[in-house]
């Protein structure tokens, strides 16, 4: 039942990030295209972890459902991460701060990891507008901490 739970808190926060990132993109701000995860996980399965720049990369086969489907493990993963640092008590009697906390310590994911991958460079250091995209990674990283202390509530309401 602790998995369920934990997978339920990381599809919710993602979902939330999701709404966000819905919104954005209403309002005319470029939002994450996630064919690109997709592309760049179908690489790296292939052997390629860095690329010059992924739009510029072979397209692989169902690269946007792979890109959802990593979106959402990535979410499940942080969860799982924020539970196993807080413990399963948070789980069943979430806090705020430690939510927001963990969603602020994810933007060292994409960016480190992700936006250097994929040819942005560190803190998207390689794009026209870098503490433009750092801050937008930062917004949409303390609204997945939020869906995380949201969909914790939620889901020690129903279980």
């Amino acid at each position: 039942m602790e998995i369920v739970k934990i997978a339920l808190i990381g599809i919710g926060a993602t979902a939330v990030l999701d709404g966000w990132l819905m919104l954005l993109k209403r309002l005319g701000v470029p939002t994450l295209n996630f064919a690109f995860i997709g592309r760049w996980a179908g690489h790296l399965v292939r052997g390629t972890f860095a690329h010059a720049a992924i739009a510029k990369s072979p397209p692989v086969r169902g690269e946007l459902a792979m890109g959802w489907l990593m979106h959402y493990a990535i979410g499940i993963g942080f969860a799982a991460l924020l539970v196993a640092v807080q413990g399963m008590q948070w789980a069943m009697q979430p806090t705020l701060l430690p939510a927001l906390a963990a969603g602020l310590a994810t933007v060292v994911a994409p960016l480190f990891v992700m936006q250097p991958a994929m040819g942005a460079g560190i803190a998207s250091s390689k794009t026209a507008t870098p503490l433009k995209n750092c801050l937008r990674s930062v917004a949409n990283h303390t609204v997945f901490g939020l869906g995380l202390y949201a969909a914790a509530a939620l889901t020690a309401l129903l279980f």
